[in-house]
């Protein structure tokens, strides 16, 4: 998982504004995008600048959303609540999306008595293949 940084943040929140695979998102997770570009907004709305920045970065423009970082870093150094409670809605976001980017094959063959597991990409496990010997002694 990356830093969490006035950069990071910053792109979670405006994702939509420049993600082409928004659909794989869940509900929740959008949720809480749209809550962490909400009290970005509020807090930075006062300021006519970075208020162009937010607009232009909603339409996808990334040196905007370089703007927008540099405003919500100062923000951030300046209120260390608000900048703990984006933290921590940056981090959750991370963690949503990363669970759902994880996707894994386990397939297990038995074949008299002998059985092969293979497991692809799933935490961290690329084409990993384990070995399953089954005792088949009569005794």
């Amino acid at each position: 998982m990356e830093p969490i940084t006035a950069t990071t943040i910053a792109a979670l929140a405006f994702k939509k504004a420049f993600e082409k695979t928004i659909e794989k998102f869940t509900e929740a997770t959008w949720n809480k995008i749209d809550a962490l570009r909400k009290k970005i907004w509020d807090k930075l709305a006062g300021n006519e600048e970075a208020k162009k920045a937010l607009t232009a970065t909603e339409t996808g423009s990334k040196e905007s959303l370089q703007l927008v970082a540099q405003y919500l870093d100062s923000e951030m150094q300046w209120d260390e609540n608000f900048a703990q409670e984006v933290k921590n809605l940056a981090r959750d976001i991370q963690q949503e999306i990363e669970i759902g980017e994880m996707r894994g094959e386990n397939i297990q063959n038995v074949y008299g008595g002998e059985g092969n597991q293979y497991n692809n990409k799933f935490q961290g496990l690329q084409n990993s293949s384990i070995s399953i010997h089954y005792n088949n002694s009569d005794s």
